[in-house]
């Protein structure tokens, strides 16, 4: 198996976070990560990221391909997530053989885990669903339905919800996200659906910069930031 290395992320009191967000979505994962964070986020559909930048107009939102932004800039960041498309990967892949299809799974998945591992000086973290077979690489660890790699420690975190997920109407999913769509975004509830939750996409990043409290999205800078 490949083993993934462990590191610090070592932050400056004068600097800060430098975050890519990759396969942004509709940035559940970043929802509550701190003001002083400086987010580039890279989407690549349009009307995401219109909406994403409506929502936080202080990041950097580019519309390009994650997969290849990630190789030619991931020494601008010091902090890294992403979460790379998942519908080849989950379990719904086996119950399409009934109907004749068949797919490949996008290797982009393992190719990100593996060039970040030996790439980027910095923290970061893959998140993808629970697969259908067995991961390829050994994760991190398995939080509400979604399995993390990473070169942190992450600790276990339980996500309370009151409803069923595949279920959920928008307005569940947004009341349970805390995420206010503008009003003219399409295909509200599959993002929603599709969204990190936010506290998940916190207690992560916190890890990240070994500030355990999940209930509190601040840095301070003034402690040390090594797990």
């Amino acid at each position: 198996n490949y083993e993934m290395q462990t590191g610090h992320l070592n932050l400056k009191p004068s600097g800060g976070v430098e975050a890519l967000n990759l396969y942004a979505g509709i940035g559940g994962n970043r929802k509550l990560w701190p003001e002083n964070v400086n987010v580039t986020s890279i989407e690549s559909e349009q009307y995401i990221a219109d909406a994403y930048k409506e929502m936080y107009p202080n990041d950097e939102v580019i519309v390009t391909d994650a997969h290849e932004f990630l190789l030619q800039n991931h020494t601008k960041y010091n902090f890294v997530w992403g979460s790379p498309p998942c519908p080849t990967h989950s379990k719904a892949s086996t119950s399409l053989v009934g109907y004749g299809i068949y797919r490949y799974p996008d290797m982009r998945l393992y190719q990100e885990i593996i060039f970040l591992d030996n790439f980027l000086k910095g923290k970061w973290v893959i998140e993808n669903v629970i697969p259908y077979y067995k991961p390829l690489i050994e994760p991190k660890i398995e939080i509400d339905r979604h399995l993390f790699w990473s070169n942190f420690g992450i600790h276990k975190f339980k996500v309370e919800r009151n409803y069923n997920v595949n279920r959920a109407t928008k307005e569940m999913l947004a009341d349970h996200h805390g995420i206010t769509l503008p009003e003219r975004t399409k295909d509200k509830r599959k993002l929603l659906r599709n969204a990190v939750t936010p506290s998940v996409g916190l207690h992560v990043f916190n890890c990240a910069v070994g500030v355990l409290n999940s209930n509190a999205p601040t840095l301070n800078f003034e402690q040390s930031t090594e797990l």
